[in-house]
């Protein structure tokens, strides 16, 4: 079982670690600008940093649940692909909210994109799962035939 999830779970660990880092990136900005918690306003340049982590942070069980769906009914290889690509995109948001407001936005709709790939793959190996085990009607071998 456990080689038919070690690309999850590894892009999962991933996933963790660069959530932990935009956790740390809000820290540092507190101690910067002399934000004590619970506030959460100040300078423009540390709400930036403590929305692109909230927001982030938000999306984080969304990718989680598609990435291990995707893996799991439909195939290991290309959810941690598109994990991945998540997890990259995640990043290049965050430096990019932190730089400019605007410069989230390119990066925000290539993640989002990738959430919708994610849906489509998990909704199609669902699909088939349900169809096989219940069904007994098998796509792919139709396909393949």
């Amino acid at each position: 079982m456990l080689d038919q999830i070690h690309w999850l779970a590894a892009v999962t660990v991933l996933g963790v670690l660069e959530q932990a880092y935009f956790f740390l990136q809000v820290i540092y900005a507190r101690r910067f600008f002399g934000i004590s918690p619970p506030k959460i306003s100040g300078p423009p340049e540390f709400e930036r940093i403590f929305r692109a982590q909230v927001n982030s942070s938000e999306y984080f069980p969304i990718f989680l649940a598609l990435l291990w769906q995707a893996g799991l009914f439909f195939h290991q290889g290309l959810a941690a692909a598109l994990g991945l690509l998540y997890l990259c995109a995640r990043y290049c948001y965050f430096m990019g909210y932190k730089a400019s407001s605007s410069g989230r936005l390119a990066p925000m709709y290539f993640s989002a994109g990738v959430l919708w790939i994610l849906i489509a793959v998990s909704a199609l190996g669902i699909l088939h799962f349900f169809l096989s085990h219940y069904v007994g009607l098998n796509i792919i071998q139709l396909l393949t035939a």
